[in-house]
């Protein structure tokens, strides 16, 4: 079995099995079984969704690392949004993307998809001249 060792900072934020950790001061943690897990600036908070793109990761996050009860409903609204976003876009590269990302998350490799949607986001910052939003805080 392998296992994933993450060096974390004070104050970051990490979701494992849709339960929120915050940690209080730096630590090195492993991961010795399967999870799903994000963590830091992986994590977008539900105000931050902002922008097609943004809604989209916001919905392949909660099918990823939501509770039993949001995981599903992660998934339908993913569908929902990568299909709006695929009629609306002119770019075919886009349009490939979150075809494959919609492909990841139907087989439960939400983690995939989640990459392939950042890369839209980053597009539609580009194309629409959005600056990224400044990180979280971490709260004292």
């Amino acid at each position: 079995m392998s296992t994933l060792v993450l060096e974390l900072r004070q104050g970051d934020l990490m979701v494992v099995n849709g339960a929120p950790i915050r940690f209080r001061n730096r630590a090195r943690i492993e991961l010795a079984a399967k999870a799903r897990f994000l963590f830091g600036k992986q994590i977008m908070a539900p105000e931050t969704a902002t922008t097609p793109a943004r809604r989209i990761y916001f919905a392949l996050q909660t099918a990823y690392i939501g509770n039993d009860e949001e995981r599903p409903g992660g998934l339908v609204a993913a569908r929902g949004l990568i299909t709006d976003f695929q009629e609306a876009t002119t770019s075919a590269t886009v349009r490939e993307m979150l075809g494959q990302a919609l492909a990841f998350a139907e087989v439960d490799d939400c983690y995939q998809a989640l990459k392939l949607a950042r890369r839209v986001m980053r597009h539609e910052e580009e194309v629409l001249g959005l600056m990224p939003p400044a990180p979280p805080r971490a709260e004292a």
